[in-house]
């Protein structure tokens, strides 16, 4: 289908786009970044914005830069340079496993980093890696810039912290330096969104886990943080027997839903199954 009318404009400045933002008053504003979730919308109608904010003329919000014990990714950095960047992959391996797993080459190419948090998708690939991480959101609007830990930012399905004159614009993510990785993805067939998925980042010390973080993608509304898993996972030694006893708490304090592809309880089984092929795969076991 074709998209109702609506008006363009592709600010230069991230402060240009915050004011198209802050002065748009009634009408209905959508932000494209990649557009590769936007775009669908607008076809099927299923959105009917008055005006499209069009980010991708704004060079600060693209690139990765090292800031000390963190490194700072702009919200329009590509899915596929994710993968391929030397500071993403020393430092958060986690997000490039998941990023080189998001749909397929065309949409990694063109879908950013930053427009799929903001998305929030629950079967989105990026938002679990993000908060196993500790990743915190850097958010602009008229009064200044604040930072949102990633923990606070996924409030409800397709609904995170940002508000209507306000720009999800950079994402600091603590350096995770040595440690292992995986992101583990289960969907029935490929470039599917995932029906379950588990992030994976250990680090391991002596044949002993010394820290585990892990998250689950489509397990509830927003990602979830398997604290349980976690805290098992921590001076365990890093065997198949100790990770997959570990794993078997992976489903506690989940929310699945019901789909045409899975009901709760077949997700459940599959966030136990997958969080021990995460950890095993991460801890090089």
């Amino acid at each position: 289908m074709i998209p109702a009318e609506f008006d363009y404009e592709a600010p230069g400045t991230v402060e240009e786009a915050l004011g198209l933002l802050g002065s748009a008053g009634d009408r209905e504003v959508k932000v494209l970044a990649g557009g590769q979730s936007l775009l669908p919308v607008l076809r099927l109608r299923m959105a009917a914005p008055d005006l499209v904010v069009d980010l991708g003329r704004i060079a600060e919000l693209r690139g990765v830069r090292d800031d000390g014990d963190a490194i700072v990714i702009g919200a329009m950095t590509a899915h596929d340079d994710v993968t391929r960047e030397p500071l993403i992959r020393q430092h958060a391996l986690l997000l490039a496993e998941a990023a080189r797993t998001v749909a397929d080459p065309q949409v990694r190419h063109l879908g950013t980093f930053g427009g799929s948090l903001a998305h929030a998708d629950p079967a989105g690939d990026m938002p679990a890696p993000a908060l196993a991480l500790d990743a915190q959101f850097v958010i602009a609007g008229s009064g200044g810039r604040r930072t949102v830990a990633a923990s606070d930012f996924f409030q409800d399905l397709f609904t995170t912290a940002l508000a209507e004159d306000e720009l999800l614009v950079a994402i600091r993510v603590p350096k995770h330096t040595g440690w292992g990785a995986h992101y583990e993805k289960f969907n029935r067939v490929a470039q599917a969104w995932s029906i379950v998925a588990v992030a994976a980042a250990v680090r391991v010390e002596n044949g002993t886990i010394a820290q585990a973080r892990v998250a689950l993608t489509n397990m509830g509304l927003v990602p979830i943080r398997a604290h349980a898993v976690e805290e098992a996972l921590v001076g365990r030694p890093a065997t198949a027997d100790a990770v997959r006893q570990a794993a078997g708490l992976a489903a506690q304090g989940t929310a699945p839903m019901a789909d045409a592809n899975a009901d709760e309880e077949y997700r459940r089984h599959l966030a136990t199954v997958l969080t021990g092929r995460a950890v095993l795969a991460a801890a090089g076991v």
